[in-house]
């Protein structure tokens, strides 16, 4: 399965937060991890996308007051998304092997 950039680090955010990943705490660690601030709109956007791939699973939170009563809708990792994770990591690691001087710092054993 292909995944975009941006996508892949949502599912990336995602799967870093485990059981407290919904819209706001993904945008905010993609902000501190990239120093880039996504769209609210683009980011449910892909969520939206991966959920329509298999990538993710979604459900619904309990309705809270400091948000007027509306539910939080949390996302996990489907074992696709973890696979569209590695395929799009092994892609990476197959171009970088190319570019001379270039060290990720992966051993190749």
């Amino acid at each position: 399965m292909k995944i975009g950039a941006f996508e892949e680090l949502v599912l990336l955010a995602v799967g870093s937060l485990g059981e407290n990943a919904y819209g706001v705490a993904v945008k905010e660690l993609l902000k501190e991890k990239t120093g880039r601030t996504p769209s609210i709109g683009a980011l449910h956007s892909a969520l939206y996308r991966l959920e329509d791939k298999g990538c993710l699973n979604s459900s619904e939170g309990g309705a809270t007051s400091e948000r007027g009563g509306r539910r939080k809708k949390f996302y996990t990792l489907t074992a696709a998304g973890k696979n569209a994770i590695i395929d799009a990591n092994r892609i990476r690691l197959q171009f970088s092997k190319n570019i001379e001087g270039l060290n990720l710092g992966l051993d190749e054993s």
